[in-house]
Parts: C-alpha cells; sequence; structure tokens
C-alpha cells in the first residue's frame, strides 16, 4: 500500500520526532518483551547498522513524500535494546547523517537510553560531545536480589554509580527507570528504590509497575507478586515520596521535576508525528492534504518496520544492490488509521496525560469533528470519569484509576460514526 504525494506546511500539522531503535543487548532480561537480541560473540555490527537506518530514513522520507525542511526535528529518541552498546562515533556519523535530511529544532531533545552495567565515564563523556543532552538509565531497581531476579547485568552500586558518572560527564537532564510490584517486593524495600534514586539528584523518574507480558520468560514462569493491597499501599506511599521531593506526575508512570518532562514522550501522548527506523520500529505520520487538516481530510498512517537484525540488514543489502532505498524492503507493517479508529487512537495516548491535551488537538490532529465524541465525553463526564473542563480532554482522578474503562468507550462499537 502507498501513501499519496502530497504538500504539508509544517505549522498545520503536528510537531515531529524521531525514534531510533538499537535491537541488540548483552542478555535478554525474563520481564522484556521489547524488540530486543543477545548480541552474538560477533558484536554489534555497528557501521552496517547505522548504513541502514540512514537508507530506512531516506526510504520514509522518499515515500511520504512532502516538504521536509518545513518540518524540523523536536526530539530524537533513541531506545533498545540498549543502546549503549553503540559507540559515540557511531552516533556522530548517526546524526551527521540524519541532520543532512532533516532540519533540527534549535533546542532539540536528544535522549540516549543505557544500560548501567555498559557505561562509563569515557562513554557518557563521549555521547555528550556527540550531541545527546538527556539520559534514561535502565536502572529498575537498587536491590541486588531483585537485580538477579530480574536478569539485569548490573549491581546496586553499579546503578548508583551510572546516575553520578553521568552527572559528571555533562548530563542535566537525566531519567531512572524504576520497576515496583517486584516478586517479593515490600512497601518498604519499593519506597527504598524511589528514595535511592531521589538522592541522587535526577530530574525525571518513570515509576511503573511490573507486569507480566506474554512472549516472556516471566509470562511463561511467573513469579510470585505483590498482591493488590501490598501494590496499593506502595503506589500512595510512592506518590506521596515522590511529590514531596518535588516531582510532579504528568503521566500515568512519568515523574518530573519542574519543566524536566521528556519532550518526546509528550510528543506521543499528544498524538504528534514519529518517525520510526531501526528494527521494530514504529512510526505515526499525518499526510495533509491542505494547509490546514481541520477543513480537508488528513491521513494518519502508521507503520512498524521488521522486527529481527538480520532481516533488516539484509533489506539494506537489497537497497544497495539496486540503489534506491525501498520502504517495502523495511516496513512489516504500514497502514492508514481509519476515521472510526482515531477516537480510541487519540484518547489511548492524550488521557493517559495527568492533565489531558487541550480539546482543540482533537481536530488539530485529527481532522474530525468535535461532535465525533461529544457524546462520549459527556457519558464519561456524568460517570466522573473525565474532568468537565470544555477547553481540555482530561481524565479525573477516577479516570485515571480507572483508565481502561475510560478509553475503552472510544472503541469502534462504542463510538458515533466519524464526522468532519
Amino acid at each position: 500500500m502507498s501513501a499519496p504525494l502530497v504538500n504539508v506546511q509544517a505549522q498545520k500539522v503536528p510537531p515531529l520526532s524521531l525514534y531510533v531503535h538499537m535491537p541488540w543487548c548483552v542478555r535478554k532480561c525474563p520481564y522484556c518483551d521489547f524488540n530486543s537480541h543477545a548480541v552474538s560473540a560477533d558484536g554489534v555490527p555497528e557501521a552496517a547498522y547505522i548504513d541502514a537506518l540512514l537508507n530506512d530514513l531516506d526510504a520514509d522520507l522518499a515515500h511520504f513524500s512532502q516538504d521536509w525542511s518545513q518540518r524540523p526535528l523536536q526530539s530524537i529518541f533513541i531506545g533498545g535494546g540498549t543502546p549503549s552498546l553503540i559507540s559515540p562515533n557511531g552516533y556522530v556519523r548517526l546524526f551527521a547523517g540524519i541532520r543532512a535530511r532533516l532540519s533540527w529544532a534549535d533546542d532539540i531533545e536528544i535522549t540516549l537510553e543505557a544500560n548501567p552495567g555498559t557505561v562509563e565515564q569515557g562513554l557518557f563523556e563521549g555521547y555528550r560531545a556527540a550531541g545527546i543532552n538527556r539520559l534514561s538509565i535502565g536502572v529498575q531497581t537498587f536491590q541486588g536480589e531483585q537485580l538477579k531476579a530480574l536478569g539485569r547485568i548490573h549491581s546496586g552500586d553499579e546503578a548508583l554509580r551510572a546516575a553520578s558518572t553521568a552527572r559528571a560527564a555533562g548530563f542535566e537532564r537525566i531519567n531512572l527507570d524504576l520497576m515496583h510490584g517486584l516478586p517479593g517486593q515490600s512497601v518498604a524495600a519499593a519506597c527504598d528504590d524511589l528514595a535511592q534514586a531521589i538522592a541522587l539528584g535526577v530530574t525525571h523518574l518513570s515509576w511503573y509497575q511490573l507486569t507480566l507480558e506474554p512472549n516472556t520468560v516471566f509470562y511463561r514462569q511467573q513469579p510470585i507478586l505483590p498482591d493488590e493491597d501490598v501494590l496499593a499501599d506502595i503506589q500512595e506511599q510512592g506518590e506521596v515520596l515522590l511529590a514531596q521531593a518535588g516531582f510532579q506526575r504528568y503521566e500515568v508512570s512519568a515523574f518530573a521535576q519542574a519543566d524536566q518532562a521528556c519532550r518526546h514522550n509528550l510528543n506521543y501522548w499528544q498524538f504528534g508525528d514519529y518517525l520510526g527506523i531501526g528494527a521494530g520500529a514504529h512510526g505515526k505520520l499525518t499526510l495533509a492534504n491542505s494547509a490546514d487538516i481541520t477543513t480537508a481530510p488528513a491521513e494518519i498512517w502508521r507503520s512498524t518496520k521488521t522486527r529481527m537484525p538480520k532481516d533488516y540488514l539484509a533489506a539494506y543489502s537489497a537497497a544497495q544492490s539496486t540503489g534506491i532505498p525501498s520502504v517495502a524492503a523495511y516496513q512489516a507493517k504500514l497502514e492508514r488509521i481509519a476515521s472510526i479508529d482515531l477516537p480510541f487512537e487519540f484518547m489511548l495516548n492524550a488521557l493517559r496525560l495527568t492533565n489531558g491535551v487541550p480539546s482543540a488537538y482533537w481536530s488539530e490532529r485529527t481532522g474530525l469533528s468535535p461532535n465525533t465524541i461529544a457524546s462520549t465525553l459527556a457519558e464519561l463526564r456524568r460517570q466522573g470519569l473525565l474532568e468537565h473542563t470544555p477547553d481540555r480532554l482530561q481524565a479525573s482522578a477516577l479516570g485515571l484509576r480507572f483508565l481502561n474503562r475510560a478509553i475503552d468507550a472510544f472503541l469502534p462499537e462504542h463510538s458515533e460514526p466519524a464526522s468532519r
């Protein structure tokens, strides 16, 4: 399926970000359902993979043809896998290639995910010099026995050192990933993890509950997790600790100091656009047929790249033989979001934000009339699941507790027909 050639005016379509997926890790963790693959004895094929990433980007830019000079990148997020297995010089080359193809906002946010077991100060300094200005460090917990149970390759001491080493290397914006609800975890242990993270002086915490996802070792061999009462106490006491330390909860599992929210993730949740390159990467793009998508139908496309690194690299080899970057070679799935599915797609993201999004975003970013969701909004407000704020689409405190219920109300079988 091919997308039409269109002429997009950037100021009338959502902000644009770029997601880059690095699929290799030292060892696959038993809870992880991300597209990650243990690195072979031959190591990461860094040079070939970066060549493939840039060729993948060329294919997307050609396929979704528009005036890309008018759509500067607001953020780049490098996820995995373990992106810190790639050298700083590798990122220098990658960024040079991206800048040759797309303009960047002057204050672009560039985030790198890092594993505490794969970094030291020299690497952090190299990443900072390459242009990366935000780190997301996958700590998960500081408790040694829990780290072993989770299959992590780092120790609690290495996790503590990683944050301080990153700061010494010049990083001011640092996120730590922490999980709670771990096997056998007590309320005190979960809060101790938070207290240690807070003491490190980081600016952002992604604090989320362990879930047992299909296609993981933990799903097949399920550990004993804390019961619902313990989980509720962890959540309640943890949120108090975070608030006392100046962290504001701005998304279901994201907490930030003032002005330190992750701009890349905000763009996701605000139904912005993002290119996705790399094995298994996802993308979303709005193709406008006029200067204002609220007056002429827009097309919103989602893409998924082929998952296996070997297949992804094979796609690059095939492109090399023809000399033409082919979007079909990299795509595992490419589809236009049907209008009837847009209410659910939009709310699945927007209602995760504790302050929601401006009501105007609905029409601006879907091209659909407010009437499309009016009756559903009224019913959810009657139930107390949404705030009674006409200028914002925002879950109430009750709605955040029962978020799936609120979001599911926008599924096609529950929604009114789409109108423009």
